[in-house]
């Protein structure tokens, strides 16, 4: 059973996605919070699966209530909830340890489908939107806590094999596995391994924060 705790301030939109969550049967809402700060407290108390996290929200915002929650080490993941004129925002969630994000106005299948995913450790957003969300807005935002510029010199890419790092530049351009597997003549099960021992080696939590490595280690550049 995938345990959920719903957060966002607006409560027909809580109400929607606690009606739409509890009529499957591997689903069921445990809290809903109506602002980071609850959100925050709430997940601690409760350790649920996925969060559904809205962005905008009073006081503590979805973005700083991503960050406390990933960074409280838990199993929780997090999954942001965007309008397509917040696609900064949602890019900010990433960079703060969400596991992917879909728009608010997402079919009620895409967004079961998203939480499923989330909560097997998996990435919810398209490729190619990961990529086209990425080149719109990579260049607004700080792509570290320092003031050094990333290199393709990146700690995190030591101890990659030279397939690995190209790997890692295909997975940071948007492509699938299969389009991977295609390009470099491989097994798709070959290139899921691939991506395992990527996400391993990186530290990266899911294929999202593999996405932001390969900008951050300008393994790819914004369009």
């Amino acid at each position: 059973m995938t345990t959920v705790l719903i957060a966002d301030d607006q409560s027909l939109q809580r109400l929607g996605f606690r009606m739409l969550l509890e009529s499957q049967d591997d689903m069921t809402v445990v809290a809903e919070a109506t602002n980071g700060t609850e959100a925050v407290r709430m997940t601690a108390r409760l350790h649920p699966d996925v969060v559904l996290m809205d962005i905008r929200m009073p006081g503590m915002d979805g973005i700083e209530a991503t960050r406390r929650i990933v960074a409280a080490g838990d199993r929780t993941r997090v999954l942001i909830l965007t309008t397509f004129d917040l696609d900064e925002y949602a890019h900010a969630g990433l960079r703060a340890g969400a596991s992917g994000f879909l728009v608010k106005d997402a079919q009620p299948e895409e967004l079961l489908s998203g939480i499923r995913a989330v909560a097997t450790g998996d990435a919810v957003v398209a490729p190619s939107l990961t990529r086209r969300l990425l080149d719109a807005y990579a260049h607004h935002l700080p792509v570290g806590d320092t003031e050094e510029e990333p290199t393709r010199d990146d700690p995190r890419l030591s101890t990659l094999t030279e397939r690995e790092r190209e790997i890692l530049t295909a997975i940071g351009k948007g492509w699938t596995n299969t389009e991977i597997a295609t390009r470099f003549h491989l097994a798709e099960s070959t290139v899921k391994t691939h991506v395992g021992r990527i996400l391993a080696k990186t530290g990266s939590r899911d294929r999202i924060q593999a996405v932001i490595l390969a900008y951050d280690a300008k393994l790819v550049e914004p369009a």
